[in-house]
């Protein structure tokens, strides 16, 4: 699935919070995530309200804080989302954006990213946006983030480096660090926050797809504006995947050991889908044919992944051509807890939906029972949410 974020009034953290939890992201996933940072219960609270920004109802996230310090260097919150029992990508997903964050900062201060003292974007609120952010779009399986033209405004700002010119010089940078389209804003304000300049530049290309919309969420800003202050995310399948490139290549003399971590860092690399097969190779020796599905603009970054990561000599490469089936993801509720599901829609309708493997596996692990026992109350689950739906 491809999300679109539609930043004409501007984005923040918690604008896209907002837009993440209207499109379908439950607010108690929101909340989950938040726990699993461990960040201690009485410190934070998430709530959200529908609010009017203008003309339009939008869905406004409240993230609330109770600390008195929170200026931290970027180790700090790379080792408070590595302990986080988070999925590997949205917590790799969430340190890259802290680390363009340092990046920005270092490059407008004359220091090292190491020393960088983040302030108002190392506070828990930041944090929860942007790990939030991050996990709703794992969430709700989108593959590609595309965004807008966003739009920069003059003003000044009090920070805690004192009285700014905007846009915020972080801002400047973590945009100008992407070569993103700008355009002028409809007034004066800070209208892209550095956190949401940063989610941007890290998880979204700067284009609009060719995309069948199914859903649209709106996020509010926590300011009022003459106009409304909102930010639209589109949520579709693609209209046009384009090209896809098939690599492969047989390999009979690396550690098997070694496999574990490929499809891993192949899928984080931009790969579609990865597998293995076992072969018999020359003079009668075991081997693994490596086969990754991409898209042909990922193509020569997945087979110089390859190349380096594995013991191969050449990589093949192949055009093909696939029929694919609309899907998203959704929540049900288990005796064990909440599961994602992932639905199938065929000419509009749901027609199939299976649990998330290792949300069971977690839970069941959670709960000390089998594995078999949450993946069957969640399946089971699933299918009411098929028959209500068909």
């Amino acid at each position: 699935m491809l999300a679109y974020i539609d930043a004409q009034a501007g984005v923040s953290g918690d604008m896209l919070l907002g837009a993440l939890v209207d499109v379908g992201w439950p607010l108690d996933a929101l909340r989950t995530t938040v726990e699993r940072l461990h960040l201690p219960r009485e410190k934070w609270r998430v709530w959200a309200e529908s609010v009017q920004r203008g003309a339009l109802r939008a869905t406004l996230v409240h993230v609330e804080t109770d600390e008195e310090h929170h200026h931290r260097h970027l180790p700090d919150i790379r080792a408070m989302i590595e302990a986080a029992d988070l999925p590997e990508a949205v917590k790799q997903g969430a340190i890259g954006v802290f680390t363009r964050l340092a990046e920005a900062e270092a490059h407008v201060h004359g220091i090292a990213v190491e020393k960088v003292h983040f302030h108002e974007v190392g506070a828990l609120d930041a944090i929860i946006d942007i790990v939030g952010v991050v996990a709703g779009f794992h969430a709700l399986g989108i593959t590609q983030v595309y965004a807008s033209p966003v739009p920069l405004a003059h003003g000044w700002a009090n920070t805690a480096h004192g009285r700014i010119p905007l846009p915020a010089p972080a801002t400047l940078e973590l945009l100008a660090a992407v070569n993103a389209p700008t355009r002028p804003a409809p007034g004066e304000g800070e209208l892209v926050t550095p956190t949401g300049a940063a989610l941007l530049a890290h998880l979204a290309r700067f284009e609009q797809p060719p995309m069948r919309i199914q859903r649209v969420g709106y996020g509010a800003g926590q300011k009022t504006f003459p106009w409304p202050n909102v930010v639209r995310l589109w949520l579709g399948a693609s209209d046009d995947e384009g090209p896809l490139r098939l690599l492969e290549t047989n390999i009979d003399d690396m550690n098997p050991e070694l496999f574990g971590t490929l499809p891993e860092r192949l899928l984080a690399a931009g790969a579609l889908d990865v597998w293995f097969t076992p072969v018999q190779m020359k003079k009668g020796r075991p081997g693994v044919v490596v086969q990754v599905l991409a898209r042909a603009a990922d193509e020569a970054r997945l087979a110089t992944l390859l190349l380096r990561e594995t013991t191969t000599l050449g990589v093949r490469v192949h055009d093909v051509r696939r029929y694919e089936a609309a899907r998203d993801f959704q929540t049900v509720q288990t005796p064990y807890g909440a599961v994602r599901v992932k639905r199938k829609h065929l000419n509009g309708r749901t027609v199939g939906a299976m649990p998330e493997f290792e949300e069971c596996r977690r839970l069941a692990e959670a709960h000390n029972v089998p594995v078999r026992d949450v993946y069957e109350a969640a399946f089971a689950a699933a299918q009411h949410l098929v028959e209500r739906e068909a």
